[in-house]
């Protein structure tokens, strides 16, 4: 991966076999990208699999964005046009990146702002399917831009997750078709952010079920059911030690997040005082 070089047989035999194992349970894979030392061959690798098995609109396997990074908008836009070409569904998992300590400092945004502005404009891009400021058409044409796509927005960011929401909504009310679109956190990590998706999921169900409407009916309305997974991990402390260490760098700015993540848990244990008298 590292020379940008083809798999060896026996690991090209591995990564084939967990894509048909999980081909034939319908859920997707998502592997993580590294250092950019090794993004090349991580990419190349990922859009093999996804040429073979990412069909019909269903992507099994998605490749890792890193939205640090300065280089990620054409990646992106690259991948698009290859995939547009090609005829494969796109998966694609977007995260903000957790290597500063180990890249290049100038391969990454300038400031966290700059991060954050790339997040969001990456995601803006994906969801509505067009081009914009940051994600631009590889090719000097337009035309036939957009390849059918799968996207993950992995992200603890609460004002991410908003701008996303409102993206969906307003393209509900305005009938356009939705991407095939989810959320994820980490397990024990940004839990009000995963709750509050799942809580407008629930109300957005509630509303139809009392309406007595088809879901089409409330996309007209702007009420989208959305998705989100939480990740965690498997294996023995001394296997998952590095992976860990990679997403408490990675989640630096978790202090930024303790008032409103404090306000969350004293409007859930509230929520739960009144539940027991009745009042709730």
């Amino acid at each position: 991966m590292k020379n940008n070089e083809q798999p060896s047989k026996q690991m090209s035999e591995a990564m084939h076999a967990v894509c048909q194992a999980a081909a034939a349970k319908d859920i997707s894979l998502l592997p993580a990208a590294e250092e950019t030392w090794s993004l090349d061959g991580f990419h190349q690798w990922c859009l093999d699999l996804q040429r073979q098995y990412n069909t019909a609109g269903k992507s099994v396997v998605y490749s890792t964005y890193q939205a640090y990074l300065k280089q990620t908008p054409d990646t992106v836009a690259r991948h698009l046009q290859i995939a547009k070409d090609e005829g494969f569904t796109l998966g694609l998992k977007l995260v903000r990146g957790a290597y500063l300590g180990t890249e290049a400092r100038s391969l990454i945004w300038d400031t966290i702002e700059g991060t954050h502005t790339s997040y969001d404009t990456i995601a803006s891009a994906l969801i509505h399917r067009r081009d914009n400021d940051l994600v631009r058409p590889f090719k000097s044409s337009t035309q036939g831009f957009w390849p059918s796509t799968n996207v993950m927005l992995a992200t603890h960011n609460a004002v991410s997750v908003r701008l996303a929401q409102e993206h969906r909504r307003a393209q509900a009310a305005r009938g356009e078709d939705l991407t095939t679109l989810t959320f994820a956190q980490l397990q024990g990590m940004a839990d009000e952010v995963s709750t509050s998706l799942i809580a407008s999921a629930r109300a957005s169900e509630q509303e139809r079920n009392a309406l007595g409407v088809p879901e089409e009916e409330m996309f007209k309305r702007g009420a989208v059911k959305e998705k989100v997974f939480k990740c965690t991990t498997w294996g023995t402390m001394h296997q998952c030690l590095n992976y860990l260490l990679r997403r408490a760098a990675e989640n630096k700015d978790a202090a930024s997040r303790t008032k409103d993540t404090r306000l969350a848990m004293g409007a859930e244990l509230r929520r739960r005082v009144k539940a027991t008298f009745g009042l709730a």
